[in-house]
């Protein structure tokens, strides 16, 4: 059976969102192996869900035979991309930076093969930190117009709160990087979030200009929900990658705790279950579709983190979804005998155990039965929690309707 094209495959799975040369980039992919490359800025510790996705496309690029390149932007980090964003960056150090990057190359060595010749990690510090300014603005910022960079929707966003030169320059660079790994690896595709259009565009119009080579772009969805807006948001803030932000069973539950109607969009985009698997799990109805929903959260729990995690992830759900009983790998919160006292309000001992972020939230959902200790509605806003309420040392916190945690008394 013939290899199917790569852009097929990405189009049919609801990755692609916008082209340079839609026609050209399916030619090219279709004939030969491309080398392309996708840009991450180190600017956290973690990677996070939205990274995610061009994680997969870079593996199922690879899986049909074309060269991925994951560029490190210890560079580009030092300024950092204006896109989407109402505020400057923190300026970070280098060494933070390094460290940060450190930490996102874990993670694309899970997905992709980095042995000779299948692809290659490289970062942008090693070019943009040595350049000269003078040079830069000779060879590169003579090919830009500040007209069409200000249409731009990067730099269009950030007009009225006010937009820095030194951000500014961030097209610039990102352009150059594409211009650089054409030269150094003859990469002739740059892939990003729908977020980078403008910066790809410039890359390569520069990449034209300078080499004159026939370069391409592409941009993939962002992860939205069915009402569009972005997902990956938890109540502690992003969906991280390293499980000591995000904790394995967190990560299973978020995933099995999604809206029926994002069901089949994330199987397509989150995990290389074959379409016709996808569609038959997102096409469930009812209390069906939380089988699809386990199966989304097993599998993306397992791509992260490892299949262990995933099955003990998913015991602990099961576990507690059908009985409200308790399991081993149940989110779990030490407190001392000493803390405890004599008492501790059940708001201070869900403070204690990150379930709330303020005692008004805590009020609030008690007046609203939405707390159970040990499978009783907590219906005092002022109720104390004692020794008498522990069994075997143990007790069990439900917040809303699915989200569990067990104090251990130590």
């Amino acid at each position: 059976m013939e290899k199917r094209n790569v852009f097929d495959v990405l189009q049919e799975r609801g990755y692609i969102e916008q082209c340079t040369h839609e026609e050209e980039i399916r030619e090219l992919l279709g004939k030969e192996s491309v080398t392309f490359y996708i840009g991450f800025d180190p600017t956290a510790d973690s990677l996070h869900i939205g990274h995610y996705i061009q994680i997969m496309v870079m593996s199922i690029m690879q899986q049909h035979g074309h060269r991925p390149i994951a560029l490190l932007g210890g560079g580009t980090t030092m300024i950092g991309d204006p896109s989407d964003r109402t505020g400057m960056r923190s300026i970070m150090t280098q060494e933070i930076i390094a460290r940060n990057a450190e930490n996102f190359k874990k993670v694309f060595e899970k997905f992709l093969d980095f042995s000779e010749g299948k692809a290659i990690m490289d970062n942008n510090a090693e070019w943009l930190l040595p350049l000269n300014y003078l040079d830069f603005m000779r060879e590169v910022g003579v090919h830009f117009s500040v007209n069409r960079m200000l249409a731009a929707d990067c730099y269009k966003n950030r007009m009225e709160q006010g937009l820095t030169f030194f951000e500014f320059g961030y097209m610039l660079m990102q352009s150059y990087d594409f211009y650089v790994l054409n030269q150094k690896y003859n990469c002739k595709m740059q892939f990003g979030g729908n977020d980078q259009w403008s910066n790809i565009i410039g890359g390569v119009e520069l990449t034209r200009k300078k080499a004159g080579e026939q370069v391409y772009g592409m941009t993939f969805s962002l992860l939205t929900n069915s009402e569009g807006k972005k997902m990956g948001k938890t109540e502690k803030g992003a969906l991280w990658l390293d499980r000591n932000k995000t904790t394995p069973y967190e990560f299973y539950q978020y995933w099995r705790n999604i809206g029926d109607a994002d069901v089949e969009k994330c199987l397509a985009l989150l995990t290389f279950l074959p379409m016709d698997e996808v569609r038959r799990l997102g096409a469930l109805e009812g209390s069906e579709i939380n089988k699809a929903k386990e199966i989304l959260a097993y599998e993306v729990t397992k791509l992260i983190h490892s299949e262990e995690d995933a099955i003990n992830a998913q015991e602990a759900a099961r576990a507690l979804f059908g009985k409200g009983t308790e399991s081993e790998n149940m989110p779990t919160t030490e407190v001392t005998k000493e803390e405890l006292g004599e008492g501790m309000s059940v708001i201070d001992m869900m403070t204690t155990a990150n379930l709330i972020k303020t005692k008004s939230e805590g009020r609030r959902l008690i007046e609203q039965s939405g707390v159970t200790v040990n499978d009783v509605v907590v219906s005092d806003v002022n109720a104390v929690l004692t020794l008498a309420d522990f069994e075997d040392e143990k007790l069990i916190i439900k917040k809303g309707k699915k989200v569990y945690h067990r104090i251990k008394l130590v």
